[in-house]
């Protein structure tokens, strides 16, 4: 996975739901849920699906006043 941090204004698109944004964030942490996602030596899709969609559920409650 790239060590590089995503922009800040790329978080704040993707926590308002630009498309192209939140398309980003996944793209940036995909390895790492594809990594998360392995049960018993093989990914599972439905893993990767729920982490990806508590991902997307999350984006919108990120908070920028911490």
């Amino acid at each position: 996975m790239d060590k590089a941090l995503l922009p800040y204004d790329t978080i704040v698109k993707a926590a308002k739901g630009e498309p192209e944004a939140v398309a980003a964030v996944l793209e940036k942490y995909k390895g790492f849920i594809r990594y998360s996602s392995y049960i018993n030596g093989a990914v599972s899709v439905d893993m990767q699906d729920f982490i990806i969609e508590r991902l997307l559920q999350s984006l919108p409650r990120f908070r920028f006043d911490r």
